[in-house]
């Protein structure tokens, strides 16, 4: 029975001290020290909350940027890859429609980005190469009569470099370029 005591207060005391003390403590210096990051990161519009900077949104319009393509299909609840091999008959046949779709609403791509016709490890990733957002542009530019030269400006302008000058690739915020692209379009 003592044994038994000891053993449920040990449970109590971990209990309370792993799940109520430590999370609120760690909840609390992160909503001190980055609580923008600790809200998760969200992009704000016109005061309304219209997605976050760490998660793709589904894009169709031809007035805007499109991000990868998700193989969870832009379900937040379903983060998953495709798992096929590169030389699967499937994953060849898939980046080969990705391709034709590509050209056919950008006719004049030339050189095309790996990450337009690849889906992300995630299915969520926000950012796209500036060479992949450039390939884009002259649809986005036919379609809205913004010029060819505003866009590369603007797609330059929400460019990120590596983080720290040594991590990761220079990219930009495919949600972010779409809200600035809408204001300056009227969209």
């Amino acid at each position: 029975m003592k044994m038994t005591l000891t053993a449920f207060r040990v449970s109590v005391v971990l209990m309370l001290i792993c799940g109520l003390i430590y999370p609120l403590v760690t909840t609390g210096i992160a909503q001190t020290i980055f609580p923008k990051q600790a809200d998760g990161s969200l992009i704000q519009s016109n005061g309304t909350v219209i997605g976050s900077e760490l998660l793709a949104q589904n894009v169709e319009s031809p007035k805007l940027f499109h991000p990868r393509s998700s193989a969870a299909k832009y379900d937040p609840t379903a983060s998953a890859g495709s798992n096929q091999a590169v030389a699967s008959e499937d994953y060849v046949n898939g980046i080969a429609d990705q391709i034709d779709a590509l050209k056919k609403d950008n006719p004049n791509i030339k050189d095309i980005p790996a990450d337009l016709v690849t889906s992300s490890g995630s299915g969520f990733d926000p950012d796209l190469t500036p060479e992949a957002a450039k390939a884009q542009i002259s649809r986005i530019s036919r379609e809205t009569g913004m010029s060819e030269q505003k866009l590369n400006q603007l797609v330059d302008s929400h460019t990120k470099n590596r983080q720290l000058g040594i991590f990761g690739e220079p990219r930009v915020n495919v949600t972010e370029l779409n809200i600035e692209l809408m204001k300056q379009v009227k969209l």
